[in-house]
């Protein structure tokens, strides 16, 4: 596939900030010569608090989702919760994606593969690189091989993750694109205001160590000015750091002639 960003902001917010986003990753990308996936939430259903922001609309989001698409030439992909989802966002993207606390849930699996569109599998918090195997066979079961997997760290007592080195290896393993999301493992959940902190401090640091472990792309949550994002604004990359840790990723995959 290339090596490919899967980049956007963590939830369609309005018509402007993501087709700013759009416009300036697709730059980048292009000039370094990477796929570029913009990536972003139609609607947040799996937020802590009752009055957390989940959405202006699902069908002004994902239409939102299409125009960029269209606009920009380029492929795009949104997350979803539950199995009737799959055929009413598969309307309007390239891709869907599976969060990670619902990478078991067998009907959403099904109804993603039977969209025929790529699907990645975010990895459980709780769950072994090796385990990934099963929910990869149930896209697979539909007829569907485009199924990609993404690492995004694993719990660690009540409020933080940890990233395992060996995990990206460990993953390709099971035959199909490894994705190394970069900003939600930096998450530091279940804080008692009910809204998710995290360190994007360390998302550099994150995504050189996957790219020279041989992660065939980044999941990375991205937005002009994180602080005013209407979700995940601790976890978020600022958008002006972008470019760097993709031209630093870039050389490590030639150092290594990936």
């Amino acid at each position: 596939m290339g090596f490919t960003l899967i980049a956007g902001p963590c939830a369609i917010e309005n018509e402007e900030t993501p087709r700013a986003i759009a416009k300036e990753v697709k730059a980048m990308c292009d000039d370094l010569g990477i796929r570029y996936i913009f990536k972003g939430s139609y609607r947040k259903a799996n937020r802590s608090r009752l009055d957390s922001f989940t959405g202006i609309g699902d069908e002004k989001a994902l239409g939102i989702l299409k125009s960029i698409g269209e606009e920009f030439g380029i492929e795009t992909i949104t997350d979803i919760h539950e199995s009737h989802e799959a055929e009413l966002a598969a309307k309007y993207v390239d891709h869907l994606q599976i969060p990670a606390f619902l990478c078991r849930q067998t009907e959403l699996l099904i109804a993603a593969g039977n969209t025929g569109k790529g699907v990645n599998i975010k990895k459980g918090q709780f769950l072994s690189p090796e385990a990934m195997t099963f929910p990869v066979e149930k896209i697979k079961s539909t007829g569907n091989d485009n199924v990609w997997v993404c690492e995004r760290g694993v719990t660690f007592g009540y409020s933080d993750l940890i990233v395992d080195a060996t995990s990206i290896h460990r993953l390709k393993t099971h035959g199909v694109p490894v994705i190394m999301d970069c900003t939600h493992s930096v998450q530091k959940p279940n804080k008692t205001e009910g809204v998710t902190g995290g360190d994007p401090s360390m998302i550099e640091t994150i995504a050189l160590s996957a790219a020279a472990t041989g992660a065939d792309g980044f999941f990375i949550e991205t937005h002009p000015d994180p602080k005013t994002a209407k979700s995940d604004p601790h976890t978020m990359l600022q958008l002006d750091k972008l470019r760097g840790i993709l031209e630093k990723t870039m050389a490590i995959r030639k150092a290594l002639n990936l």
